[in-house]
């Protein structure tokens, strides 16, 4: 469940606030051969299954930097801004992938929003996330995200 707020004021009411958890999204052959396609990265590990069935995780897996693009539209199930002009993704102070993601697992993400600072015309947001894996012992990332809020 969405976290909605109105304008800037309310954003910065957040800071230091867990914003939840977004919902599950499965992790396809399909998904990670598009990501593959749109990047140029065919290694095997990801797009040849038969292959990847005898190498080191016994199975495909996504690549680390598309687990992390799903990360935006994870946190949008999280945190809704209105009443905004403009929002930008401002980049990422840290990231980590712990563990792979193997095709067919589910992803979730777990997010906090640690720190709300303003910024010319705006606030900038730092987002404590975990990209946790369905059953899994360790995330599939950990990331601290930066955005930005414009009014």
């Amino acid at each position: 469940m969405s976290i909605t707020v109105n304008g800037l004021d309310e954003l910065k009411k957040l800071a230091g606030s867990d914003l939840g958890t977004s919902e599950w999204i499965e992790i396809t052959q399909e998904r990670i051969n598009t990501f593959a396609d749109a990047t140029g990265d065919h290694q095997w590990i990801h797009v040849d299954p038969a292959k990847a069935a005898e190498g080191p995780f016994g199975a495909p897996i996504a690549h680390g930097y598309l687990t992390l693009s799903l990360f935006i539209p994870l946190f949008t199930e999280l945190l809704d801004v209105q009443g905004v002009t403009t929002k930008v993704n401002y980049g990422l102070n840290k990231v980590r992938f712990p563990s792979p993601v193997k095709v067919g697992s589910r992803i979730r993400l777990v997010g906090k929003l640690a720190e709300v600072e303003e910024v010319p015309g705006g606030v900038q947001i730092t987002v404590d996330g975990t990209i946790e894996i369905e059953g899994g012992t360790k995330p599939a990332a950990v990331l601290q995200s930066l955005s930005r809020f414009y009014a």
